[in-house]
């Protein structure tokens, strides 16, 4: 994370993530004068060190991601709470856990307060989102069913 945190600066917010056995998620917001140009090759620097570096701590060479990375531009309120959902639903979605509190590679326990996380601003994602600040309704809406033809929408749009 501390990659992250050198790669983005001050010109990235990070909203939320989740880092995945064999990929990650991460929503953003950036300021209006980084343009994309700028943030894509912030990103492609981002996964080169993290390559590299895991290459040789694990004496290895290669690719780590087996698919290219995807960025995508959200519109409104609605679909970015449930790319927010989707993004701290996938550990449970994928069976490696029954519960969205037992994985720590992600932002969904410092949203709770079981953990005082700062890598996301928390403020700003709830002023964008408007997600609930009461941990108890905040787990109740993490938990709502998102339908599979959303998910679908997620990575089909472009």
């Amino acid at each position: 994370m501390r990659k992250v945190r050198q790669a983005f600066g001050g010109h990235v917010s990070i909203l939320a993530y989740c880092l995945m056995p064999n990929h990650f998620h991460f929503l953003i917001r950036t300021e209006d004068e980084f343009r994309c140009n700028d943030f894509l090759n912030s990103y492609r620097l981002l996964l080169s060190s993290y390559t590299r570096a895991i290459n040789k701590q694990e004496g290895r060479t290669g690719s780590l991601f087996q698919q290219n990375s995807k960025a995508k531009l959200l519109g409104g309120s609605d679909y970015a709470f449930t790319c927010f959902c989707y993004i701290h639903q996938n550990p449970l979605r994928a069976g490696l856990v029954n519960q969205l509190h037992e994985w720590e590679f992600s932002s969904f326990m410092d949203y709770v307060g079981i953990r005082g996380g700062t890598l996301c601003n928390k403020e700003l994602c709830r002023s964008i989102i408007e997600i609930s600040e009461e941990p108890d309704t905040f787990i109740k809406e993490s938990y709502l069913a998102i339908p599979d033809e959303v998910v679908r929408d997620i990575f089909i749009k472009s």
